[in-house]
């Protein structure tokens, strides 16, 4: 298989397994096949979030195909520090796309399970993030690491004029 492209089909499975899973699968259990989504303009607010939300986590899974030369997954981690596109503004952009694609569905459903299960999905990624991305990163990447982290918000994007 050609190195350009295996990073990209393995994100692409890791995609199809892991955030579907997580952004798909278990809202889609949570929501029940009787859920109907809802019409007016919450409705197109829910609709939006959800497509923003995906927008993101497809945009940074590119990002660590095509610069950073790997996966979102920990088994296949990128090469290369991937600090551009939306992660100059924040470190976890991933995390957040998909938990606001999961909290649009609770939006477009009405249904409070999905909304409140957005929340557990990012408490838990939280965790993740500190007890074994960001240790991790830090033995992987050294002083650039460090440098990223320190000028990186974890969670609240900072935007740059």
């Amino acid at each position: 298989m050609d190195k350009s492209v295996a990073p990209i089909l393995k994100t692409l499975l890791f995609t199809i397994v892991v955030p579907g899973t997580v952004a798909v699968y278990i809202p889609h259990l949570l929501l029940r096949s009787s859920s109907k989504p809802q019409t007016g303009f919450v409705s197109w607010l829910g609709g939006a979030m959800i497509i923003v939300g995906a927008s993101i986590y497809f945009r940074c899974a590119w990002e660590f195909a095509v610069r950073g030369l790997g996966t979102p997954a920990p088994i296949a981690p990128t090469k290369y520090l991937v600090t551009t596109a939306l992660h100059r503004s924040v470190r976890n952009p991933m995390y957040l796309g998909v938990a606001l694609a999961i909290a649009g569905q609770g939006v477009l459903y009405r249904n409070l399970h999905v909304a409140e299960y957005a929340g557990i999905m990012l408490l838990t990624a939280h965790i993740f993030v500190v007890l074994y991305e960001e240790p991790t990163l830090r033995r992987q990447f050294g002083d650039s690491y460090e440098a990223y982290r320190k000028t990186v918000p974890r969670w609240l994007p900072k935007f740059r004029a």
